[in-house]
């Protein structure tokens, strides 16, 4: 078994876009090795954030967001890879499908359903739109309500 190694978002891309061909197969091979256990790595959550904001991003590739959850998924289920709580990671993807809220607010969401959370403090009305959450913003004195 080999050594567990850091999976950056510039290995994800050139394999999902395919923009890049020499990129795109020496990722490709690597994902493979992934995916065979052959070779063990992680990530964060910032990369696949970061994956999501540039696969969906109008200005370079304006994925859809449930092919942007297909092929994430995809990645995030390679045997080799190992994430604490990889379910988190699916289930933000998932609502972003579901929602139309940008990832990172469905990310802080998925880890407040992990938690047991339902009351956020944010200014962010986007979180309304979110099934189970509440939201509530500080007065001045610095309580909620």
């Amino acid at each position: 078994m080999s050594e567990t190694v850091f999976l950056d978002t510039n290995i994800l891309i050139p394999y999902l876009t395919q923009d890049d061909p020499d990129k795109a197969a020496r990722s490709y091979a690597f994902l493979q090795r992934v995916e065979q256990g052959i070779q063990l790595a992680t990530t964060t959550e910032a990369v696949v954030a970061e994956a999501v904001h540039v696969l969906s991003s109008k200005a370079l590739y304006a994925a859809s967001r449930p092919i942007i959850q297909q092929r994430l998924t995809a990645i995030l289920d390679l045997r080799g890879l190992r994430l604490r709580d990889k379910s988190v990671y699916r289930r933000a993807l998932e609502l972003y499908v579901a929602v139309n809220v940008d990832f990172v607010d469905c990310l802080s969401v998925a880890r407040m359903e992990r938690a047991g959370l339902a009351r956020v403090v944010s200014f962010d009305t986007d979180f309304d739109r979110l099934p189970g959450i509440t939201r509530a913003e500080p007065d001045l004195a610095g309580k909620l309500p």
